[in-house]
């Protein structure tokens, strides 16, 4: 299913239907690196959720085999830290939420596209922006 577009910055709707804001600029994320989760057909992993880093989830993934923290300059890639913002793939989302390590969330800056993953009512209980 392909997002739909909504005028604005990258042009696709959050997971509660309004505008897909910006997750972080430092460092920039996204499969597009414009510092948002939007997402296409090439975007084979779902870059599509906007986490909050934690010690926990990014330990969780380096033992999952995906380092995220140690940078990586050949890739212009600095490392991660806990409490910077990034674009996570869908389905490592739920693999860190059922190892009981999944991050807080973003749903404002989390793409509609996720949830063809993970359950909106699942998403809201990690959520940081529900007032």
């Amino acid at each position: 299913m392909k997002p739909r577009e909504f005028p604005g910055r990258g042009g696709q709707l959050n997971v509660l239907g309004g505008p897909l804001l910006p997750c972080s600029d430092d460092p920039v994320t996204g499969f597009f690196r414009d510092g948002c989760c939007n997402t296409s057909e090439e975007d084979l992993g779902s870059h599509t959720i906007c986490v909050i880093l934690t010690d926990e989830f990014l330990a969780f993934s380096k033992r999952s085999g995906n380092d995220l923290s140690t940078p990586r300059p050949e890739f212009n890639f600095p490392g991660l830290q806990a409490g910077q913002r990034w674009c996570l793939c869908a389905a490592r989302w739920v693999e860190a939420w059922r190892a009981g390590s999944a991050p807080r969330v973003s749903l404002n800056a989390t793409n509609q596209a996720a949830l063809e993953i993970v359950p909106l009512d699942l998403l809201k209980q990690y959520a940081i922006d529900l007032h």
